[in-house]
């Protein structure tokens, strides 16, 4: 995230770190990078560092329907995080440090919530890099040990319906109406009235699929977006970062991402070897799908509600290209 989230002082930031973590920060830094949080880097007086992840709970619909649930969705996805890692023994989990009563993240104002994290010094990849091939066995190891670990306490189910279904479809219904919420309103409009007939066709295809997803026998603890981003390289470890998507689903919830063979190939195979899952084609495509539609979603809202001429609105602009293209050749695939 480029642009600092609205209404938060350094100053207040840090006393929120001082009051549910005890860290005394001396120096505070903004990290513009990744996406759906904002980052500080945080040196404190004892001589470590943190890396401090403030969340707009706004913009976390798949956790809840209001802040407040929100808010115990991210504490239970985090918390759970830290159950793999500390009694799971899962050593590549990035896990938040609990706070001194106990949760995995703290209320900041009524909009937001703080989590906190050692730091990590190591190499990140990129959202659309891509998996080189070394990488891409793996994650489907590290995915396939956190799928066969036996819960130690209760697991929160990753709902497999689109969160922001509602905000997409009320845009493809109001594509004849002007849009006026910033520069990008109105290019957002034009581009999706281009693709509204394939991805009509994605969400009849995602109906048709979700029940049998849904009713499907074997579920497992899922990272829920096991892609490039969320890994850090240090030494010779991989770790992986970003476990507010967690949840219990099928498998294919995370392995649709990571597998270039779509299931049917070396990489299945190993996976399937490694657990005893027979892969189902269906539910890929059904969680490939799912990605598009609600990335879809999440940035012409965005884009359609109040916005300037920022890093972050050229983002969401160029993202929603790329996914107009991916709806399109998804909705001629199938």
């Amino acid at each position: 995230m480029k642009d600092r989230p609205e209404g938060v002082t350094e100053r207040e930031l840090a006393r929120v770190l001082a009051e549910g973590w005890g860290i005394e920060p001396v120096t505070m830094r903004y990290a513009p990078v990744g996406a759906g949080s904002y980052h500080w880097i945080v040196d404190d007086a004892r001589g470590h560092r943190w890396f401090v992840n403030v969340d707009d709970l706004d913009d976390k619909s798949w956790l809840g329907d209001s802040r407040i649930t929100r808010l115990g969705g991210l504490r239970e996805t985090l918390k759970m995080a830290h159950v793999l890692r500390v009694q799971a023994g899962l050593g590549f989990v990035a896990a938040p440090l609990l706070a001194r009563d106990g949760a995995a993240a703290e209320p900041f104002h009524p909009r937001y919530a703080v989590s906190v994290y050692p730091f990590i010094a190591g190499v990140s990849g990129q959202f659309d890099g891509g998996f080189p091939d070394r990488a891409r066995v793996q994650v489907i190891d590290l995915l396939a040990a956190l799928h066969q670990v036996k819960p130690p306490g209760p697991v929160p189910v990753a709902d497999p319906r689109l969160s922001r279904r509602d905000i997409l479809e009320t845009a493809l219904q109001e594509l004849e109406t002007p849009w006026s919420g910033g520069p990008f309103s109105e290019p957002a409009r034009a581009l999706l009235a281009t693709v509204a007939g394939p991805v009509g066709d994605l969400l009849v295809t995602f109906d048709r699929l979700a029940g049998p997803v849904a009713a499907a026998p074997h579920q497992v603890i899922t990272h829920g977006e096991p892609h490039p981003g969320n890994l850090i390289r240090t030494g010779d470890r991989t770790l992986l970062i970003d476990w507010d998507t967690a949840g219990r689903a099928v498998p294919e919830r995370d392995l649709w991402s990571v597998l270039s063979d779509h299931g049917a190939g070396a990489q299945a195979a190993r996976y399937t070897a490694a657990t005893g899952h027979r892969i189902d084609p269906d539910a890929l495509w059904f969680y490939r799908i799912r990605w598009t539609l609600d990335d879809l979603a999440a940035f012409t809202h965005q884009l359609r509600a109040d916005h300037g001429d920022t890093e972050d609105a050229q983002e969401a602009w160029q993202a929603l290209k790329e996914l107009a293209a991916d709806a399109t050749g998804q909705a001629a695939a199938r």
